[in-house]
């Protein structure tokens, strides 16, 4: 399921350089496509705070590294929040989706708080960066796992970044329920730019508030942090909500599971097995006819034997 963009949408990834400074920079902001994210669920503000953040940094981290599948921004927790997980492909489509806990949902427990070391002791975030498969060879997967010692999102990634490529980075997320929003910078490797770029630079970056990176797009962002640098735009990406889900990637999942459990989510579901996807809203249905055919087509695109033709 896709969102049309929108001609006048302010969804955008903006890739920028500080020649001068030695610095890098994409900027990424989300109106219509957070707004698509979020209009099938009610999340509490914290959570879908943490969702909006997540997104623009997924979409923040395609412009930063060479993705050319997709990269994902997913925690794992035991706590409030059991789930967060955004996704950005390079193609500029994002979805995402937050899971509380039960008691959460059922209003038993205190909503989740916005500080990510009170996710609990085994609460797991990780960046993983998807990229299809180059002739024969099997897609190309990559993982890091992110420290999770700050208090806010983007803080726990600028200390990723600067120990997995050991370069200065500075990194600002923001959502407000009604749209989401990053900025990130980092330091060129070698020695471009002059000696106290990244210092002058940041000092620039600490004078952008939350408030003004989701109220202003991402040029005008660019434009009035850093006019005096000279910024060169390497790029702007169109960024829109979409979800991958689709009939053939659920009848393969179905028939992974086996026909008897499916027959059995059949007559559970008094006649069809039902398959929702909670990020775009979209139901499949599956009588027991049409399980039988799915299984049917299914042994016979399988190979023979060895031995059998």
């Amino acid at each position: 399921m896709t969102q049309a963009p929108d001609a006048r949408s302010q969804d955008l990834q903006l890739r920028f350089l500080l020649p001068d400074a030695g610095v890098r920079g994409v900027a990424v902001h989300l109106d219509d496509t957070w707004a698509a994210m979020t209009e099938r669920a009610t999340y509490p503000p914290a959570a879908a705070e943490l969702l909006g953040e997540a997104a623009a940094a997924a979409a923040l981290f395609t412009g930063h590294a060479k993705v050319d599948g997709r990269l994902s921004v997913q925690l794992r927790a035991d706590g409030a929040i059991r789930t967060l997980f955004a996704e950005c492909t390079a193609a500029g489509t994002l979805r995402g989706i937050v899971r509380v806990s039960d008691a959460v949902a059922d209003g038993r427990t205190a909503p989740p708080s916005r500080d990510l070391r009170a996710l609990g002791d085994d609460a797991v975030l990780a960046i993983t960066v998807e990229n299809p498969a180059l002739g024969n060879r099997e897609p190309m997967r990559y993982q890091g796992l992110v420290a999770l010692d700050a208090g806010r999102l983007d803080e726990a990634f600028e200390g990723y970044f600067r120990q997995s490529e050991q370069l200065p980075t500075r990194l600002l997320l923001a959502c407000d329920g009604r749209r989401a929003a990053g900025l990130m910078l980092q330091k060129l490797p070698g020695d471009e730019g002059d000696s106290d770029g990244f210092l002058r630079i940041g000092a620039l970056f600490d004078t952008l508030a939350s408030e003004e990176l989701l109220a202003l797009a991402p040029a005008e962002v660019v434009h009035r942090l850093f006019h005096e640098e000279q910024p060169q735009l390497l790029g702007e990406k169109p960024l829109r909500f979409a979800c991958s889900c689709s009939r053939e990637r659920v009848e393969s999942m179905l028939v992974s599971l086996g026909e008897p459990e499916v027959q059995a989510a059949v007559e559970a579901g008094l006649g069809e097995a039902k398959i929702h996807c909670d990020f775009c809203g979209q139901e499949y249905r599956f009588d027991g006819d049409a399980v039988g055919i799915l299984f049917r087509d299914a042994a016979a695109e399988l190979p023979a034997a060895p031995g059998i033709q």
